[in-house]
C-alpha cells in the first residue's frame, strides 16, 4: 500500500494486491523472470530452477508446520514418494508428464494422510519422531521394491513433455518450474484465506481452544498433511525429471532439516517467508560453493569442505536468537516504514 492509501470495504482489505503499485511490481517481477534465460548462463538457470523446486517444497512444509503447527522432519520422504510415482508412471507405464505430475502430488498426499494419522494422538517431540520414522520407512520401501523403482540403483526418467514441447534444455525447464512455482505460491496464498487456512492457524495457536470453538482437529490436521505432502510430491517429481534419473540418494534425510531451517530463516507461517527462506539459504549454498576453493587454498581443505554445513547452521542459530520471526518480519518492517514515511519516527521519540 502506498502512502495515504486505505481500504473502503472488506473486499479491498482481503484482496491479495490492493494497489496499482503492487500490481505493477508483480508484473515487473514476472517480466524479469521471463527474460532471465535471455541473458543468464546455464549455471545460473540451474540454480534458479533448484530454488524454484525448493520453494514449492517449502511452501508445503509451511502449510503443515508453519500454519497448522504439525512439525515434520520427514518432508523429503514425501518428495521421494512423488518422485518415484512420477518416474514409474512415465517410465514404466508410459503416462504423459502432464498427467503424471498431479498423480505424483496425489500419491504423496495419500502417503501424508497415512503417516499423518499419528498426529491425531501425539504432538511435539513424539510427532517429530513419527515423521522421521516416516522418512526412513518410505526410503526402505523404495529400496525393497526393486522391480518398480530399481532399488538402490535407481531408474531412468524421461524428460517431461507436453504435446510436441519437450523440456530438455535448461531454459525450457526453468520456464516449467517457474510457472508451476508461481501457481504454487498463488494457491498457497489463497489456502491461508480459506476456512481451512483459518482452522490451521487456530490449531497451531491452541488446538484445545480450537476444538472447543468447533474446529474438527481430525479433519483439519489430516488436510494439512495432505496439502503439505501434495506440494512435496510435485517438487519431487520436478526434481527427478530435471535430472532424468530417480535415486534414493537425491532425498537425504538432512534435506528435511534444511527445509525446516528455510522456514525458520524466512518466517514460520508466512508464504513470503517460505519463499524468502528458500531463496536465501539456496543462494547461501551457492556463495559457499564459490568461496570454498578460495578458502581451501588459505586453510585446510577439510575446513573449507564443511563450510556449507557450518554456514547454514550458523545462519539458522543467528535467526533463532536475533530475529525468530524471520525475513518476512524484516520485510514487513520495511514496508511499514515506507508506508508511513515521512511521518515515521524512531521508537521512544
Amino acid at each position: 500500500m502506498g502512502r495515504g492509501a486505505f481500504q473502503e470495504n472488506y473486499g479491498q482489505e482481503m484482496a491479495i494486491f490492493r494497489s496499482r503499485g503492487q500490481w505493477a511490481t508483480l508484473l515487473a517481477f514476472l517480466v524479469l523472470l521471463a527474460v532471465c534465460p535471455l541473458f543468464l548462463s546455464d549455471r545460473v538457470l540451474t540454480v534458479m530452477t533448484m530454488i524454484g523446486i525448493a520453494v514449492i517444497s517449502v511452501l508445503g512444509l509451511n502449510i503443515l508446520t508453519g500454519l497448522c503447527g504439525q512439525i515434520s522432519i520427514g518432508h523429503v520422504g514425501f518428495m521421494a514418494v512423488g518422485a518415484y510415482a512420477s518416474a514409474i508412471l512415465t517410465a514404466r507405464l508410459g503416462w504423459p508428464f502432464w498427467a503424471a505430475l498431479p498423480a505424483a502430488g496425489l500419491a504423496a498426499g495419500m502417503a501424508g494422510l497415512i503417516f499423518g494419522l499419528p498426529s491425531l494422538k501425539i504432538r511435539g517431540f513424539y510427532l517429530i519422531m513419527a515423521t522421521i520414522a516416516a522418512h526412513f520407512i518410505i526410503i526402505w520401501s523404495v529400496i525393497q521394491l526393486r522391480g518398480l523403482t530399481g532399488g538402490p540403483d535407481g531408474m531412468a526418467v524421461p524428460k517431461p513433455a507436453i504435446g510436441p514441447l519437450v523440456f530438455n534444455s535448461k531454459a525450457s525447464y526453468y520456464y516449467l518450474v517457474m510457472a508451476i512455482g508461481a501457481s504454487a505460491v498463488y494457491a498457497a496464498v489463497n489456502i491461508t484465506r480459506t476456512r481451512a487456512g483459518r482452522a490451521f492457524v487456530a490449531i497451531r495457536d491452541n488446538d484445545l481452544a480450537a476444538e472447543v470453538m468447533g474446529v474438527n482437529l481430525w479433519t483439519y490436521k489430516l488436510q494439512a498433511f495432505f496439502i503439505g505432502c501434495v506440494y512435496a510430491g510435485v517438487a519431487g517429481s520436478l526434481l527427478v525429471h530435471y535430472y532424468g534419473f530417480a535415486s534414493v540418494d537425491q532425498f537425504p534425510f538432512m534435506d528435511s532439516v534444511w527445509y525446516l531451517g528455510m522456514l525458520i530463516v524466512g518466517g514460520m507461517g508466512s508464504i513470503a517467508g517460505a519463499v524468502l527462506g528458500a531463496v536465501f539459504l539456496k543462494l547461501l549454498d551457492e556463495f559457499v560453493t564459490v568461496l570454498g576453493p578460495i578458502l581451501s587454498a588459505a586453510v585446510a581443505a577439510q575446513a573449507a569442505a564443511s563450510l556449507a554445513l557450518v554456514s547454514r547452521g550458523l545462519v539458522i542459530i543467528l535467526f533463532l536468537i536475533f530475529e525468530p520471526r524471520g525475513l518476512s518480519h524484516l520485510w514487513g518492517i520495511m514496508e511499514t516504514y515506507w508506508r508511513l514515511w515521512p511521518f515515521s519516527r524512531e521508537e521512544g521519540e
